[in-house]
């Protein structure tokens, strides 16, 4: 990776203003907040709901948007994408393209939910080798069939190289699966130069959790097998909910499985709110306030919203959690993160929790 560059800090970013939280919540890599407008669109929907207004074949269509405003945040064609609920099912998905006998290569540390379902081919004597995410695009070799990555690395906030680790897979031949959950929403690298992707937009994204997309490559459908194939995995849904007429949709619709009714209005409303604002600007708020956090650590600058640093034993953990900041721990390490809500006056919450 090149060596960061300076981010400017927008001193009062207007978009604070459109979420209800205060100071303190630095956890959008645990779980992003919703704006005032989707806890808006998620009443609204209970509200009918309550009222006897349940209309699925509505909910069909906002389920639609929701695929169209997804592909468009990505880059890619709507018929590239299918909804799912959670990334463990959409990634069981793509493995079933892995040849018997293959090699996988995957992130030392990386998120299991990604990595799980590949270890879940054993018997079909593939198999799965890990290296540190810094060392991906020269651990490739020859009979590597598939390279899979998070972006950005939940545990350590690491951004990979992904320009270099699609070149060395491309050499090869291995197609690549990258999981976007931790970038997509603050990094502005979108779905078009990978063979598979996968995202849920509980986090970055900040719509409700319950709704998550995978990507396929054009030409790609015919190597996967839609295991929860079902009524939804048809162009036409409302003609294919009873046995004798189930055709699968002629892109990746085929892995859509039914979406989850209660979310579906909030993730357009996220999406919709998402596509409207400048993707450089949110960038650079999120990757500044993240050095300047770094700052107060004394760390060194990075290329990340997510700052982590070793805390073992939870020492600082507690201590940002009695001053008010809501963190995480993992894998030994504490864990903040920097997005929309955020502002200086965080950053010096932090800073004045641990006596920096």
């Amino acid at each position: 990776m090149t060596t960061p560059t300076p981010y400017p800090v927008p001193a009062a970013p207007e978009w604070a203003a459109q979420f209800a939280a205060g100071p303190g919540y630095l956890s959008a890599c645990t779980g992003g907040l919703p704006s005032d407008a989707t806890v808006d669109a998620m009443q609204a929907f209970v509200a009918r709901w309550a009222g006897g207004g349940l209309d699925a074949q509505a909910l069909g269509d906002t389920a639609e948007t929701c695929r169209e405003l997804y592909a468009e945040l990505v880059g890619v064609d709507a018929s590239r994408v299918a909804i799912g609920s959670q990334i463990s099912q959409l990634v069981s998905t793509v493995v079933t393209a892995v040849p018997d006998d293959a090699e996988v290569l995957c992130v030392a540390g990386d998120f299991s939910s990604l990595t799980h379902p590949f270890e879940q081919l054993a018997s079909r004597g593939v198999r799965v080798r890990y290296v540190p995410v810094a060392e991906l695009a020269s651990a490739i070799e020859p009979n590597t069939a598939f390279v899979a990555f998070s972006l950005v690395q939940s545990a350590t906030g690491e951004v990979a190289d992904h320009a270099a680790i699609v070149a060395a897979a491309r050499r090869v031949g291995a197609h690549t699966v990258v999981d976007l959950t931790q970038s997509l929403g603050w990094l502005p690298v979108g779905a078009s130069d990978f063979d598979f992707t996968v995202c849920h937009a509980y986090k970055w994204l900040c719509a409700p959790r319950g709704t998550a997309f995978l990507t396929v490559r054009e030409g790609l459908d015919d190597l996967l097998r839609p295991l929860a194939a079902g009524w939804y995995s048809a162009d036409d849904v409302w003609s294919s909910c009873y046995a004798g007429h189930t055709p699968l949709a002629a892109g990746a619709g085929r892995f859509d499985v039914s979406p989850a009714w209660p979310v579906l209005g909030g993730t357009e409303t996220a999406l919709r709110e998402c596509l409207a604002r400048d993707a450089a600007a949110v960038h650079a708020h999120a990757v500044g306030l993240a050095n300047e956090a770094r700052v107060a650590l004394g760390l060194p600058a990075g290329d990340s919203a997510i700052v982590t640093w070793a805390d073992p034993e939870g020492t600082d953990l507690a201590a940002m959690r009695a001053g008010g900041i809501i963190a995480s721990g993992r894998a030994g390490n504490a864990r903040i993160s920097f997005h929309l809500w955020n502002t200086a006056e965080d950053v010096q919450l932090l800073a004045a929790a641990l006596g920096r």
